[in-house]
């Protein structure tokens, strides 16, 4: 039992871009779902599909390179965690890195990125940050 799945999905990527891996798999929930959803719409990662053979679903994530083989994605930081929830208002949400960094915030409309939660003018609890 992981204490942080959502921490551990992560750190798959991070690892599977440092491998130069194709794929990685992780076990399925619906917010790993979502979060995967969220990076192939912002351009992190080519794609995500849901594998149902076997026991428990599994989440396998395409990774996304550039023309050299170098990752798309230079860092991804889990800011909220189960010992330090972090909140943000609509207000606090301002562009990182010159607006080339996304953030996954998880709001009472679901999942949104940092840009759409700025225009919608929610907040809620920052899930993780990557450029």
């Amino acid at each position: 039992m992981h204490s942080d799945p959502i921490a551990d999905l992560l750190a798959r990527i991070k690892n599977g871009l440092n491998a130069r891996k194709d794929f990685v798999d992780a076990p399925a929930s619906k917010i790993k779902v979502e979060i995967a959803k969220l990076l192939e719409k912002e351009g992190f990662v080519s794609g995500h599909e849901l594998i149902t053979e076997g026991k428990f679903p599994t989440i396998r994530v395409h990774l996304r390179y550039d023309a050299d083989r170098k990752p798309i994605i230079h860092s991804l930081r889990r800011v909220s965690t189960p010992g330090l929830r972090v909140y943000k208002g609509s207000s606090e949400l301002r562009p990182i890195r010159a607006g080339l960094a996304t953030r996954i915030i998880t709001t009472s409309q679901g999942l949104l990125t940092d840009r759409e939660a700025r225009r919608k003018r929610i907040g809620g609890e920052v899930i993780c940050e990557v450029w």
